[in-house]
């Protein structure tokens, strides 16, 4: 439990850079939708050469393969525990600061023993009672928040984020779900694939390929600027790849919903960090 734990609080650290390097894109008139999109473009261009430049163009064929067979798994897993949730994120940058989005993203340790409800999976009562701690003190935050804004950048910058808290551990627990036998709406993938991070990272990012297609048709955002390209690889490399990584490795490694929970309150490191 404690190699969890800290594995889950490792990707804590690198996932704190993403709220610093957003606040920075937004800040400099970058359109929260290339902040969003960029991410997962780069994510992608660098997972598919990682594995060409290290010998294993045949497990990036199988990973193809893999994803055609179970495309509309992949496109809503994806879409919704990596689209939803970090198109959302990346939204509110533009109207509160880093830290109040930090702090208000820990409401997904409260989402996280509901979602794992909503699959059927008992959450210790003891933990519950924890998390609605906690989550009073995100509510005394943006309470606070309040006096040095007003209620319109207050609801649009926290909550986006509090719907992304709920997004993503649902997209986790789908896959979760599917890789230990499914159910009548979640298909059954047992492929040993699954068993590297990497690899689940990138079948998750190919499903989001038609989310931000379809964001970008509707939103047509201005072209990015230089900064905001470069920007983007970086929250790719430290968030994206390293953290993410991290922390479906930790959460594959979990065995019951008990320690699925306490992966999941990690995140509240990315505070502090």
């Amino acid at each position: 439990m404690l190699r969890l734990i800290a594995i889950g609080t490792l990707s804590a650290l690198f996932f704190s850079s993403t709220f610093i390097l957003n606040r920075a894109m937004s800040l400099e008139n970058g359109h929260w939708l290339w902040t969003a999109s960029l991410r997962y473009g780069w994510m992608l261009a660098f997972l598919v050469c990682g594995l060409v430049l290290t010998g294993r163009a045949k497990t990036l064929g199988k990973l193809l393969r893999s994803y055609r067979r179970h495309w509309l798994f992949w496109t809503l897993t994806g879409s919704v525990g990596f689209g939803v949730f970090y198109a959302l994120i990346s939204f509110s940058a533009s109207f509160a600061p880093g830290w109040v989005i930090a702090t208000t993203w820990q409401t997904t340790i409260l989402a996280s023993p509901l979602v794992l409800l909503l699959f059927g999976r008992a959450v210790p009562l003891k933990a519950v009672l924890f998390i609605f701690i906690i989550f009073s003190g995100i509510i005394l935050v943006n309470v606070e928040q309040l006096e040095m804004s007003n209620w319109r950048e207050l609801l649009l910058g926290g909550l986006p984020v509090l719907v992304a808290a709920f997004a993503y551990p649902l997209g986790n627990q789908i896959l979760w779900e599917a890789q230990r036998g499914g159910n009548r709406l979640i298909p059954e993938i047992n492929d040993s694939l699954l068993s590297d991070a990497f690899n689940r990272i990138l079948l998750l990012t190919l499903g989001t390929i038609p989310f931000w297609l379809l964001l970008l048709l509707f939103v047509a955002p201005p072209a990015p600027s230089a900064g905001q390209v470069i920007n983007t690889a970086l929250v790719a490399i430290f968030s994206g790849i390293i953290a993410t990584s991290l922390f479906l490795h930790a959460r594959h490694l979990a065995t019951n919903a008990y320690q699925i929970s306490a992966i999941d309150a990690t995140q509240s490191g990315e505070v502090l960090f």
